[in-house]
């Protein structure tokens, strides 16, 4: 890489965090194809488009502090092993969940862009192809990247016509709709009620926040015994299910996309859970998981990610990168903190009434922008480690990103599903949700050495969709089959 005239520009106080010692968060984008990758297309790609991102062509200064634009070689970005079809053993499956976990083994080289992408031309059980693209968490977040990396696409449909961005409405904004409707005095009257729940709640939030930071820790579980800090060997799987379902549940329950995908995660924790305690139970080999092996008291609470932004979902990147941008580039998220309710409930919509119920509360809060204010003041006062322990002091990590609304192709290649995760943190287990086109992609991040089994976390999350789906509910009568 060769130097031109320099350009620097100082870390945020998140990049900072991503950047300091003992903390390597990445995030991780696994894209199947229909097709086999050219390499020389995304290399051409890159070369046209990378220097129009600037965190993509910028390197760290020697003291860690700014960034500093170079001129980038893509050609030490992109890795097409070649892969000899005997290591592969018949199981694509296989070989790119062993090559995506080596991965997290091999930190970005801090002498060039964060960033790098591997192309393994690989069949597996449903793509021809997978691409790979590890970045840095200092460059962005999940949001960012999703807007970059659709950036590059076309519609499958339309391989002229960009993908479709849909407009994504807060739930206060639509409140604020409704209200305007009401009369004067009914508006009067609920705005005072909201202004006091919402001082209420945050300030709760914010004192749960600090204790969490000093002292309350989660329960031990079979999820987090023994979790690491972050240096192990992590390995991915995903599953995909029908967004579809999960919309007829939201729709038939009067509930968000995200509460419906909570009610399922807490559902299907308690069943994994029970699973771990009943063989932990069993004496000789024998197993008591179809018992209720579930101790008395478990404290899990979940960090669960938030957009911050004014204008959320996917973006234009340009508009992103604008100065003065409502939907601005980088890391502007935040985690609020959600008890999990782990518990096996005969009714299985319980768990998702649960999840609407501690949802509903946590939007009447600024618990996520206390908590991102709060975050950079400590940052800059006393460093990363508070971070740290707040992360290790809870159980997972839960992420749910809106995706393209229709399938997508780049150059004529068909992306048949889009999985993202991450790896550096503290927690052993991490769940992302990612939409595309009628699909609902779960990815599973795990420190194996503590969940040896993510397989079947998911499977417990299909069965929780399909016992809801198959609820005698009212709710439900009429709607499914």
């Amino acid at each position: 890489m060769t130097k031109e005239k320099v350009e620097e520009e100082p870390l945020s106080p998140m990049a900072r965090l991503f950047q300091s010692p003992g903390i390597d968060n990445c995030i991780v984008t696994m894209i199947g194809f229909k097709a086999k990758i050219n390499r020389d297309i995304i290399l051409d790609e890159l070369k046209q488009n990378v220097s129009k991102h600037p965190r993509f062509c910028s390197k760290l200064s020697d003291d860690g502090a700014r960034w500093m634009k170079i001129k980038v070689n893509v050609e030490d970005h992109v890795f097409a092993p070649d892969i000899d079809p005997q290591e592969i053993n018949k199981d694509g499956d296989s070989f790119v969940d062993d090559y995506v976990s080596r991965l997290t083994l091999i930190p970005l080289d801090k002498s060039k862009p964060l960033w790098d992408i591997h192309i393994l031309n690989v069949k597996t059980s449903d793509a021809e192809a997978v691409g790979v693209m590890r970045c840095h968490h200092s460059l962005a977040d999940g949001m960012s990247l999703m807007s970059l990396s659709v950036a590059f696409t076309r519609k499958t449909s339309d391989l002229e016509a960009f993908p479709t961005i849909p407009a994504i409405k807060r739930r206060e904004q639509i409140m604020s709709q409704r209200l305007g409707n009401k009369g004067w005095l009914l508006r009067w009257i609920f705005a005072i009620y909201f202004a006091v729940r919402l001082i209420w709640n945050t300030i709760v939030d914010l004192l749960l926040l600090l204790a969490t930071i000093m002292f309350l820790k989660d329960t031990e579980t079979p999820l987090n015994e023994g979790a690491s800090v972050g240096n192990n060997a992590r390995r991915f799987y995903h599953r995909t299910i029908s967004l579809d379902d999960i919309k007829l549940i939201k729709n038939a329950m009067n509930m968000t996309i995200n509460d419906v995908l909570l009610g399922v995660t807490q559902a299907a924790l308690s069943r994994y859970l029970n699973q771990r305690y009943g063989d932990k139970d069993g004496e000789d080999g024998t197993t008591t998981s179809d018992l209720n092996n579930l101790p008395g008291e478990i404290r899990i609470r979940a960090g669960v990610a938030v957009n911050l932004r004014q204008d959320i979902g996917i973006q234009p990147v340009e508009d992103m990168l604008a100065k003065g941008s409502k939907c601005r580039w980088g890391n502007y998220d935040s985690l609020v903190f959600v008890p999990l309710s782990i518990s096996l409930e005969i009714d299985p919509l319980v768990p998702l009434l649960k999840a609407k119920s501690i949802m509903d509360r946590k939007k009447h809060s600024h618990c996520a922008a206390m908590h991102y204010s709060v975050l950079e003041f400590i940052i800059n006062t006393f460093g990363p480690k508070v971070f740290k322990r707040t992360c290790s002091n809870t159980t997972t990590i839960l992420s749910n990103i809106v995706g393209p609304v229709e399938e997508v192709s780049l150059h004529g290649n068909c992306i048949t599903y889009i999985a993202l995760s991450g790896y550096g943190h503290s927690q052993a287990l991490m769940i992302h949700f990612i939409s595309y086109a009628k699909k609902m992609v779960i990815t599973i991040a795990v420190d194996p050495a503590v969940i040896p089994d993510p397989h079947n976390i998911c499977d417990e999350m299909e069965k929780s969709l399909k016992d809801t789906l198959s609820s005698k509910s009212d709710r439900f009568v009429g709607v499914h089959s």
